[in-house]
């Protein structure tokens, strides 16, 4: 029997929605690329007149190795599996390392073209194809909308347009994306300037929203307990007066080394690293160069639900990216009522825009740690954060969605 999504509709009113992104979660890593599947969860929970299904292109590795961890996590990935009551398809595509760069979009492109023929055989053929990230997924997307003839979308995520596109060739590859779409997106006003930079007209900026009912904030008493449990768990025997956290691959492009530093600055502080990468090893060894490894805890990679416990006893989140498009930790962080430091870049700004939310720095140990004292010296109540959250739920995204697709169906105006 097929999912409920891929299943419910019949009618000729009903919209076919193809979601095509290598960024998507699977059974192994369920917080990969979560951000699009909570999107679409929201667009079908509002719109329940879209019959919607995945492909979700994972790498092809054959074992799990630590000397290829980036590629070794999509060993074992199953070639279909159903989240959240959704068909998701993982066909595998070619990556060889140094030269993925250039040859990816075209491995990818030649995968995607199986499983959409396949899908199309399953569940008929797709009215729009909605994908996400530009470069690699958007290349092959616009390659096999031009072989079956389905009209597409794009969203930018962030790197794609802030890193990849200052590389000439892919660049040149995101302009030709851009030209053959029905519509590009964004999910930030400083990423749509950039699709317009590249030749985008009449650009969405479609913002990512956070789950209001899943993150929570929790009163006093409840914070001061649990932050007391969870200190201890981790074998923490201080108790700092201030509790920090910062979330994130641990890779360079995340500033957690950054944070660390600025604990120099910050005697009474305490802080929480969550995340896992190739840069583990290395910070927890910076931090013992430091002498800090007493005041910087490692969590590993949490899930969803236990990473929303340390957004709810921490009492500032620090995000010291140099690239972002719409970080949704920030929003997370503020939904459980706990305000940010977030370095001043991209899309960033056009989420932490009131004191309530926190404070926006330069990045750098100096300015983070200013940054923090700032935040504490005037510190906003939970209830504030929390409620500065709530403007951004996904009501107007998933309307604005369904309008587009709407429009694309119809035979509307394209770019």
């Amino acid at each position: 029997m097929l999912p409920k999504q891929t299943r419910r509709l019949e009618s000729l009113d009903s919209m076919n929605l193809l979601t095509i992104s290598s960024l998507y979660p699977n059974h192994k890593d369920p917080k990969h690329g979560i951000f699009v599947q909570n999107r679409l969860r929201k667009l079908l929970e509002q719109y329940p007149d879209i019959n919607a299904s995945v492909i979700a292109p994972v790498p092809w590795f054959p074992i799990e190795s630590e000397r290829f961890p980036e590629y070794s996590k999509f060993a074992g990935v199953k070639s279909h599996e159903v989240l959240f009551d959704i068909d998701v398809a993982h066909p595998k595509y070619l990556v060889i390392p140094k030269l993925g760069m250039w040859l990816t979009p075209f491995f990818m492109a030649f995968s995607l073209y199986f499983a959409v023929k396949k899908h199309i055989k399953t569940y008929g053929r797709p009215d729009i194809i909605d994908g996400h990230y530009f470069y690699p997924d958007g290349v092959a997307i616009a390659i096999v909308s031009k072989l079956f003839k389905i009209p597409y979308t794009c969203t930018s995520r962030g790197t794609d347009l802030n890193l990849i596109a200052e590389s000439r060739i892919p660049r040149k590859m995101i302009r030709w994306v851009i030209k053959h779409s029905s519509k590009t997106m964004a999910v930030c006003q400083a990423l749509t300037d950039k699709l317009t930079e590249l030749g985008a007209q009449d650009a969405l900026a479609l913002r990512n929203g956070v789950d209001l009912t899943f993150f929570s904030t929790l009163n006093d008493d409840q914070r001061s307990a649990n932050k007391e449990a969870a200190l201890a768990a981790l074998n923490v025997t201080s108790s700092p007066s201030v509790l920090l956290l910062s979330v994130g691959w641990l890779i360079e492009r995340k500033g957690h080394h950054l944070v660390i530093d600025a604990l120099s600055k910050l005697p009474d502080a305490h802080l929480l690293i969550a995340g896992n990468g190739p840069e583990e090893k290395a910070l927890k060894e910076y931090c013992v160069k430091l002498g800090l490894h007493a005041n910087v805890s490692f969590l590993g990679s949490l899930s969803q639900t236990n990473l929303k416990t340390y957004y709810q006893i921490a009492d500032a989140l620090v995000l010291a990216s140099s690239r972002e498009g719409w970080a949704n930790v920030l929003l997370e962080s503020m939904a459980c009522g706990t305000p940010v430091v977030a370095t001043n870049i991209w899309g960033t700004p056009e989420v932490v825009q009131s004191q309530v939310a926190g404070q926006l720095v330069t990045r750098d140990a100096d300015a983070i740690a200013m940054g923090v004292k700032t935040l504490l010296s005037n510190y906003p109540s939970h209830f504030e954060t929390r409620q500065y959250a709530e403007q951004f739920d996904w009501t107007s995204t998933s309307k604005a969605q369904y309008e587009l697709f709407c429009n694309i169906k119809s035979g509307g105006n394209h770019d």
